[in-house]
């Protein structure tokens, strides 16, 4: 139970507290009602404010050249910032989108750009919603019960952004279990260990998987994005190969893990919310908001870490130069101030204004990309969807970064 301000803080940086909603939205409500900006010291950790107001995460994430994204990017333990800072001034670390600033940002962000544009999704749209049949397909196979996050819903968006990165199906294993690794190193079950030297292990065993690829796309250039990665050249010169790996990772990872959070998410929301399910049913119309919905319901990037540049003002407190920020997307969707009954799922929530993909400049790249997934699975499994309902208890996934549900056992009929 969260008692006061103080423990409200303190639970954003506790994984055990993603795990558990209840708990988690009790201390962001706390928060936002009583110390929208407030300061958090927690033990392990290097001190931060946590922002919980939609206004005030806009605010910051508008005021880019203030609020910026190195050298903190997310929040770590103080060991682990310490690890990362040492690995920085050695050129070895992980260096992907969301730990840059522009310029490097914006030139590094505009080699994968063009192939999450508007045009080359619809190129790939075909191929989405192939994939979408077959893992509905799948659930029929299983006979009317699986874990639905474990069997399918993990499985589904790795598939679609592999493919897209042109990696073949035999290395589809390693790399869901290396992104597992990474996005529940703070999870008993999925973690591989729980030293801050064994998570930086699993960032290492991605660099020398995509270290190999980096030099076979290079030998022999093939039409897909990691061939676009592999021989981007920014001033005339290829990238390093951190940064190369770096760009890999990223994609590889957060085209995956929140995608498939948002779908196992968005299937429990429709199974607790009857109703909505068979709205959505009598109206398949509504699909395009019940995506975003159930996005924003889901919210699987929990939170990013700015730093000050300077001194700043945000919502009458002065935020000193230097001082760290945790952006918490979880209690901006839930905000009172935006949403209407923002505790209802809503199939039919229209305007949704919701920040799962962030704003400005650091809006998420493969925004497009996810959408279309979630919808095409979900147009394929809900006209079929006779019944559903669970077979078990959902358990969440501990961590204070990216992740959703780890198992949703569900009984169904498929047609």
């Amino acid at each position: 139970m969260i008692l006061t301000v103080d423990e409200a803080g303190r639970a954003l940086a506790d994984p055990a507290c993603y795990a558990d909603e209840r708990r988690l939205h009790d201390a962001l409500a706390l928060l936002r009602r009583e110390s929208p900006v407030h300061r958090v010291e927690a033990p392990g950790y290097n001190p931060f404010w946590a922002v919980t107001r939609h206004a005030d995460i806009m605010e910051v994430e508008r005021e880019h050249e203030v609020f910026l994204n190195a050298p903190r990017p997310l929040l770590a333990t103080a060991e682990f910032d310490e690890i990362n800072r040492q690995r920085q001034e050695q050129g070895i670390a992980l260096r992907t989108l969301i730990h840059m600033d522009d310029p490097d940002h914006r030139v590094i962000r505009a080699i994968g750009a063009d192939w999450f544009r508007p045009r080359a999704m619809r190129a790939l749209e075909p191929r989405v919603r192939e994939l979408a049949r077959r893992y509905v397909d799948r659930m029929v196979e299983f006979g009317g019960e699986c874990d639905f996050a474990r069997q399918v819903a993990v499985h589904f968006p790795l598939y679609v952004i592999l493919s897209l990165l042109g990696l073949p199906e035999s290395d589809f294993d390693r790399m869901l279990k290396l992104t597992q690794e990474l996005f529940g190193g703070d999870d008993d079950e999925l973690q591989r260990g729980t030293t801050s030297e064994e998570k930086v292990e699993v960032l290492l065993d991605f660099f020398a998987y995509f270290q190999g690829l980096t030099e076979a796309r290079r030998a022999r250039p093939t039409d897909d994005l990691a061939s676009a990665i592999a021989n981007a050249r920014v001033d005339g010169e290829p990238l390093n190969d951190f940064d190369t790996a770096s760009y890999y990772v990223i994609v590889a990872t957060a085209g995956h893990d929140t995608t498939s959070a948002v779908i196992a998410g968005g299937l429990h929301a429709l199974v607790e919310h009857p109703d909505q399910l068979e709205r959505l049913r009598a109206e398949p119309g509504l699909m395009p908001l019940a995506v975003d919905e159930m996005i924003r319901w889901v919210t699987p990037v929990k939170e990013f870490m700015r730093t000050a540049a300077r001194d700043y003002d945000l919502h009458g407190v002065t935020i000193p130069e230097g001082d760290s920020l945790l952006l918490s997307y979880p209690s901006a969707n839930r905000d009172e101030d935006v949403f209407k009954d923002p505790f209802a799922f809503d199939v039919g929530r229209d305007p949704n204004k919701h920040l799962a993909f962030g704003f400005g400049v650091h809006y998420c790249l493969g925004a497009a990309l996810a959408r279309i997934e979630v919808r095409a699975f979900f147009e394929e499994l809900v006209p079929r969807l006779g019944s559903i309902e669970l077979a078990g208890t959902p358990e969440s996934i501990a961590t204070t970064f990216v992740g959703g549900l780890k198992r949703l056992p569900v009984r169904y009929s498929l047609v």
